[in-house]
């Protein structure tokens, strides 16, 4: 299984490996890819085909988000903690699949995982 179903409450958020999502992304089957970074950090590399919205946007930039509450979202930042408070937001939002890059955009350019550059968002 390529997603980890949302944990009881309690316990720790579902995480998806760089690997994975870039398998995904390739294959033309990922989720929607939510950077929340500065526009700064999104411009000097990102997930290819990742949707930026700063986490201390989401609040009025919600209707970008163009996917069903039911279908996965996988947010990521530079280290975790804007990831997580935007992962919180989605989920009181309604959001039910909301997982987060594992070691996020840190350990994703770590890896040499393949990355777009600019600030364009989709």
């Amino acid at each position: 299984m390529l997603f980890m179903s949302m944990p009881a409450a309690g316990k720790l958020p579902s995480h998806i490996r760089g690997t994975t999502l870039l398998a995904q992304i390739e294959a033309g089957t990922a989720p929607t890819v939510l950077d929340v970074r500065s526009q700064r950090e999104f411009a000097n590399g990102h997930v290819p085909g990742a949707r930026h919205i700063p986490f201390w946007a989401l609040l009025i930039r919600m209707s970008q988000i163009s996917t069903s509450l039911a279908d996965p979202v996988v947010v990521y930042c530079g280290h975790g903690p804007r990831a997580y408070v935007a992962g919180a937001f989605l989920r009181a939002s309604g959001f039910r699949r909301v997982m987060y890059l594992k070691g996020h955009f840190l350990k994703w350019r770590q890896a040499g995982l393949r990355q777009e550059v600019g600030s364009d968002s989709r």
